[in-house]
């Protein structure tokens, strides 16, 4: 109980709902306790399973239904990855703000949560609304850094068949980090540049362009954003390109950093191909996961500590991954939060 509702809930609230449902009398102290228990015995597992299959424990998926009963039909594996900011209390800092800013020094309170989804293909579907649906997927979320985010990742797209892939494709924005965890972790994967991230730059060129006239700057922008999605990026930076001749000062240089962030992208631009092959043109299942963990940890007035946060994260994902059963054997191997 401890594990599940602070997981989903602050204290102070997890104490009162299980009183409410329950009968039982957890006091908000106690509970927080177990909570930060079982979270690390939750990463002690964690960490327990990834290296088992960085070690080669194990070559064939882990998540049961990928389990080979035959041949195993040609699969793309998509990988998605984002990150977000979460608020943390540092004791050295807490209560010093101003001391620290008459010195010159601003305090650090934020600081990134990194994550990624994998899927195969084949498990991205259309509701009859025409909504895209994952039916199943695994998550990765740590506060541990990028080198925790790479062994976590890679053991999770190991469990859903990154070794027997016919190819994987990777969907993110354009931070660097994540082209070099690809390269490092998923050489060789095709890469795309989530598209609304490429508008947004086309929309800094717009609005460089007719800062007063929003009118003008979606006229301006509406035949671009069609040739992007049509592959056509070539066109879309030869016109930047003749836009930059005649511009001088800052709006120059903002359309220029703009022109070389598309140019920089440019392999990645692929959206046409992407709906012919039925496959995600952004990153949305990632943002909307990330959005989802920040339902709990961005709460008003909430600071974290980096031991608190990550243990609660890796409860937050066992639970998602349907693994809450290798945590607490009284729980059906085959039960899915998701499902149920």
């Amino acid at each position: 109980m401890a594990a599940l509702a602070v997981s989903k809930l602050p204290v102070a609230e997890a104490s009162a709902v299980i009183e409410r449902l329950t009968g039982v009398k957890l006091p908000r102290a106690s509970l927080d306790r177990e909570a930060r228990r079982q979270g690390r015995r939750a990463e002690d597992k964690r960490q327990e399973m990834d290296e088992g299959m960085s070690r080669g424990g194990a070559t064939e998926p882990q998540v049961s239904e990928w389990q080979p009963k035959g041949p195993v039909e040609p699969f793309t594996l998509v990988i998605e990855l984002d990150a977000w900011n979460i608020r943390e209390r540092n004791a050295e800092q807490w209560g010093k703000t101003e001391e620290l800013r008459q010195q010159g020094q601003e305090p650090e309170w934020w600081h990134w949560v990194y994550g990624g989804t994998c899927f195969r293909l084949s498990q991205r579907v259309q509701t009859q609304g025409g909504r895209s649906l994952i039916l199943s997927r695994g998550t990765v979320m740590t506060r541990g850094g990028l080198d925790t985010l790479k062994q976590q990742l890679w053991a999770e797209a190991m469990r859903h068949g990154l070794g027997q892939a016919k190819e994987v494709l990777v969907i993110a924005d354009a931070a660097v980090w994540i082209w070099n965890l690809v390269e490092d972790r998923f050489a060789g994967a095709r890469q795309r540049l989530d598209p609304w991230h490429a508008l947004q730059h086309l929309w800094a060129v717009a609005h460089a362009l007719h800062p007063e006239d929003q009118t003008a700057a979606a006229a301006w922008i509406k035949p671009l954003k069609d040739k992007l999605l049509e592959n056509q990026a070539t066109e879309v930076i030869d016109e930047l390109d003749s836009v930059l001749k005649r511009l001088r000062g800052s709006r120059r240089k903002a359309v220029q950093a703009e022109r070389n962030y598309l140019e920089n992208n440019r392999e990645r631009l692929d959206y046409k191909g992407a709906k012919e092959r039925g496959e995600p043109l952004g990153s949305g299942a990632m943002e909307s996961t990330c959005k989802q963990y920040q339902t709990r940890f961005h709460r008003s007035g909430q600071f974290w500590t980096t031991q608190g946060d990550e243990a609660l994260m890796c409860l937050e994902t066992f639970w998602r991954n349907a693994r809450w059963s290798l945590l607490f054997p009284h729980v059906p191997p085959d039960f899915d939060p998701s499902k149920n």
